[in-house]
């Protein structure tokens, strides 16, 4: 028996009942807020390319290169890692000012640029640069 409604009151109800459906969409909902981080976790990313405006070189500054075998070159010289340090740190004590500009073969390892950044900070060396080639359209 229904209340409320006109008319004969041995129809049958003709209107749907909506609450079931909100209740699967409340918990369709929830399942998602909860698997959703869960999916986005294990996204791969491919870094883009990106290129930037050419820089002039300053008078006052070290170019640092670093090869796919994970050798080390100051100023195209080859010079040991662990003597990178300490000329580092008299190339900025004879100028505050240098700029230090890093360039690395795309296959070298991060952990050996890595290296060659924590070395260069530490030596306190304030302006560090990124050498690249401009992409070709």
């Amino acid at each position: 028996m229904s209340f409320g409604r006109l008319g004969d009151t041995n129809e049958p109800m003709s209107e749907m009942n909506v609450i079931p459906l909100v209740d699967v969409m409340l918990v369709l909902l929830v399942i998602f807020i909860v698997t959703a981080p869960a999916i986005t976790h294990s996204v791969q990313l491919e870094l883009p390319r990106a290129s930037s405006t050419p820089s002039e070189q300053t008078v006052d500054s070290v170019t640092l290169a670093l090869d796919a075998a994970g050798r080390l070159y100051w100023d195209n010289a080859p010079i040991d890692e662990a003597a990178l340090f300490g000329r580092l740190q008299d190339a900025v004590a004879a100028n505050p000012e240098l700029a230090v500009y890093l360039r690395a073969d795309r296959d070298t390892r991060y952990e050996m640029l890595a290296r060659v950044m924590a070395d260069a900070r530490r030596a306190g060396v304030a302006r560090l640069g990124f050498v690249s080639q401009p992409e070709v359209n």
